[in-house]
């Protein structure tokens, strides 16, 4: 079986996500979307949030599940791998250059921590324009952000603004 990871801190999950997980999904058997914590990032979102929206919008496509990363992604790509008893691979979406460039190094040290390879997929032209902190901000400044995301997550970004944020 091989199952491929799509990493990511999904704050909040937005269409451009899902396109990522589409092709990964045609290219394994089994995806696993890994909801990540950024130590670098303070989230709108809680990570249960996060992957609980995220299991909504992929509830349809079979052989797609929503997991919370509890520590490193290479660490995480290998207790998938005994899990399932297959091969692992890690799928991550590229708007352009830049997000190579933020990537690639990630890439590279993942490779050399665990052996665990990276394919990118090169995101759907119509939706490059989606990033989830672009997302937020139009969503603080109250803009409208459904055409954005999947039903259901606009929602619940408007209802985390309410309640207050960080996390």
């Amino acid at each position: 079986m091989r199952t491929a990871v799509v990493p990511g801190s999904f704050d909040p999950v937005t269409l451009g996500h899902l396109d990522v997980v589409a092709r990964a999904r045609a290219l394994a058997d089994e995806v696993v979307v890994a909801v990540g914590r950024n130590a670098g990032k303070t989230p709108l979102l809680t990570a249960d949030e996060r992957r609980d929206a995220i299991a909504e919008a992929v509830a349809d496509l079979p052989g797609v599940r929503a997991e919370i990363i509890p520590g490193l992604l290479v660490d995480f790509c290998r207790d998938v791998a005994t899990a399932s008893g297959g091969d692992v691979f890690i799928v991550k979406g590229l708007r352009g250059g830049g997000d190579l460039d933020a990537e690639a190094p990630m890439a590279a040290m993942n490779r050399h921590l665990s052996g665990v390879e990276t394919v990118f997929v090169v995101g759907a032209g119509h939706l490059n324009h989606i990033a989830s902190s672009m997302v937020r901000d139009v969503a603080r400044h109250g803009g409208a952000i459904d055409d954005l995301v999947p039903p259901g997550t606009a929602d619940l970004v408007r209802a985390r603004l309410e309640l207050g944020e960080p996390r």
